[in-house]
């Protein structure tokens, strides 16, 4: 008698990307077997707020979700408005008739979005393996283990507050050079932070700055405040297949360039990855992935250029020629769009603004670690 057996298949990582990978295996009739190096889900992040943004598709990112199996069981808050500083601490307030963004929650806490992919990739027969970090895939999996660099840190307190529901956004090298502030407050609780692209080791002053301007401009009021911080990376990499090895989320430096979201690409590289691996079609994975995100990636390393030559004087015309937007949601998806002559800058862009990632690619025949440890001359960066 025939037996069918579950596709078996490995995978390095329990955030965003790993579970929606799990998911997809589990729901397509597979077995997941997720290694995680934290003794949770969650584990790098503190409770606190993020965008899950919804201007990169027409449509909204819960039906794109919805679409690859990942229902919105975790707390989602729309948000609709947005304040923003300009340097000199002009105020600009956008909108839009759809949300702009959905507030969630990342850690291990009951709500966020980790714990409810957790939860559904449990329940699609997922085997979660905590404090077990997977150093090696010789039979192949997927990669989905987190960011190998810092081309952006991120650092704030999470706190809880009498303040109103809002979403405030500051843009000045004085507080968050090249970078950007914000604070996000909902029911009760809120998020603060400075997301800083250069001079890390000035981190505290330019959070000491940022919750002095939101104090004076949005009222800012913390009680039981938590300091946290957080890193990310970006590429465009020519390819997320290393033999066997598919690599999903920032593991293969998915990550917008110019602001950094990157949950919803994690999410998808994720789905598309385990769909590859199911079908036992892995040359498809670059395929599918640079159909859905190439361009989008490509268009965020030229803003990230554009945007770093404007400095303070330019920061506050861009503001203001957003603010001329009757709806700041098609503002976004059209700066966003892979246009024309972004694509055409790419090339040259590109050499210009260098990610501190390294690459997944080996010129060791074999190698299956899952991030690449080999003393190999050619692995060695000039």
């Amino acid at each position: 008698m025939r037996v069918n057996r579950r596709p078996l298949v490995h995978i390095s990582g329990a955030g965003p990307a790993g579970l929606a990978a799990a998911l997809t295996i589990g729901k397509s009739g597979g077995q997941a077997v997720v290694h995680e190096a934290h003794a949770e889900v969650g584990g790098r992040f503190h409770g606190d707020f993020q965008g899950l943004e919804n201007w990169t598709t027409p449509g909204d990112v819960l039906e794109e979700l919805n679409a690859l199996g990942i229902e919105p069981t975790f707390e989602h808050t729309p948000f609709r408005e947005l304040v923003v500083y300009d340097p000199v601490g002009r105020e600009s307030v956008y909108r839009s008739p759809d949300p702009v963004f959905y507030l969630v929650r990342r850690g291990p806490t009951p709500g966020s979005l980790d714990v409810s992919l957790r939860d559904q990739a449990l329940a699609s027969g997922a085997d979660l393996r905590f404090q077990d970090p997977c150093r090696h895939l010789p039979e192949g999996g997927i990669v989905a283990d987190g960011p190998r660099g810092s081309d952006a840190i991120a650092v704030g307190y999470v706190f809880e507050t009498d303040s109103a529901d809002g979403a405030f956004a500051a843009v000045s090298d004085r507080i968050a050079p090249k970078g950007y502030s914000y604070l996000l407050v909902c029911k009760g609780r809120g998020t603060v932070a400075a997301c800083l692209f250069e001079d890390y080791h000035r981190e505290r002053i330019y959070l000491e700055r940022t919750v002095a301007l939101f104090q004076e401009k949005a009222g800012l009021r913390m009680r039981n405040e938590r300091r946290f911080g957080g890193m990310g990376n970006f590429s465009v990499p020519r390819t997320a297949r290393r033999g066997p090895m598919l690599f999903a989320g920032e593991a293969a430096g998915f990550q917008d360039a110019l602001w950094g979201f990157g949950m919803r690409y994690a999410m998808l590289s994720g789905y598309l990855a385990a769909r590859s691996l199911l079908a036992g079609t892995l040359e498809t994975y670059d395929r599918l992935w640079k159909r859905r995100l190439a361009g989008l990636l490509r268009t965020s390393v030229v803003n990230r250029y554009l945007f770093e030559k404007l400095g303070d004087n330019g920061y506050s015309r861009l503001l203001a020629r957003a603010g001329g937007a009757r709806d700041v949601r098609r503002w976004l998806h059209t700066h966003y769009a892979a246009g024309f002559w972004k694509l055409l800058m790419y090339p040259v862009v590109q050499r210009a603004v260098r990610s501190s990632r390294r690459e997944a690619a080996c010129g060791m025949e074999g190698c299956d670690c899952t991030w690449c440890r080999c003393q190999h001359p050619s692995h060695a960066r000039p």
